[in-house]
């Protein structure tokens, strides 16, 4: 099975083009399509995983099903036969990778939330004993679980790196009403998303959510609780103390810190081994989250 990794449809015209995912303007509606490539240091691979843009694409629809009496959400349908019949010369190449969802303004803002100190939070912690700039109790671990789930925001960035700001800041960015409730939704929404994922055996570490405006409703946007966009951790060889496995890039991120790459463009290539690992674990998360084998 080959991957997906380049994707164009002549004489629909392209909105925007990010790491993994195309987007196309249709006019009223965006087209989301979830190519197969994967990224790693911020550098796309040349190859990518067969399947994991199918597996972002469902897991984001699987949760805005479930999560849309929280917020409302912009997916409007996964469904092919549901397209315009402008995409319908490209349905098999759609077929469980695209979303036809609502226009949104978006707010600059994206919405992390830290169920476990882990990466860079867990970097912050070990050198000043804060998070996002909050001081947290003594005691924690690489991994361990903060009492508390915590909401620490960033600037979205079109280029470059994405950095963090203080609650103060982005409430000078949305205003301070908006920001309270980019807090409490968030926070809403990871711990009831953890606490079922919990129940599937997996543990989400951590995630990010985006949020835009539609007239004066906020609604959530882009992909959500995807093991691009959160941290999957299988909860059977979970252990506090050491670096925990993955549902997501961590072979191909494992392999690469055995090479002498300078992590810069272009990246080097993935051996057979590495991708089917890497597609293995994205499709058993999707299988651990919907009780369903991927489908597309």
């Amino acid at each position: 099975m080959s991957a997906v990794t380049h994707i164009e449809l002549p004489g629909i015209r392209k909105f925007k083009s990010g790491k993994v995912r195309e987007v196309y303007d249709l006019g009223d509606q965006y087209l989301f399509i979830a190519s197969d490539r994967i990224s790693a240091f911020d550098v796309i691979m040349p190859d990518g995983i067969p399947n994991k843009g199918q597996v972002l694409n469902m897991i984001s629809k699987f949760w805005f099903e479930r999560t849309g009496d929280v917020v409302k959400n912009h997916m409007i349908s996964t469904n092919v036969d549901d397209f315009p019949a402008q995409l319908q010369p490209h349905r098999e190449m759609l077929k469980g990778r695209s979303m036809l969802v609502r226009k949104a303004e978006l707010l600059p803002i994206e919405c992390i939330v830290r169920g476990y100190l882990i990466g860079s939070g867990w970097k912050e912690y070990q050198k000043s004993g804060t998070i996002g700039g909050m001081p947290l109790r003594d005691g924690y671990e690489m991994a361990g679980k903060i009492d508390e789930p915590i909401f620490t925001p960033s600037t979205k960035a079109d280029e470059g790196h994405d950095e963090n700001i203080s609650i103060d800041q982005m409430n000078e960015i949305v205003g301070s009403e908006l920001g309270q409730r980019l807090i409490d939704i968030s926070l809403h929404l990871y711990k009831a998303a953890a606490d079922f994922a919990l129940t599937k055996g997996i543990i989400i570490a951590d995630t990010k959510f985006e949020f835009g405006m539609i007239g004066d409703e906020l609604i959530l946007i882009d992909e959500v609780l995807t093991p691009d966009s959160s941290r999957f951790w299988p909860a059977a060889d979970y252990a506090p103390g050491s670096s925990p496995l993955s549902f997501d890039k961590q072979f191909v991120r494992d392999y690469l810190e055995t090479l002498s790459w300078n992590k810069t463009p272009p990246g080097p290539t993935l051996p057979n081994q590495i991708i089917e690992k890497s597609r293995e674990k994205y499709l058993e998360a999707y299988a651990l989250l919907t009780g369903e084998a991927l489908c597309c």
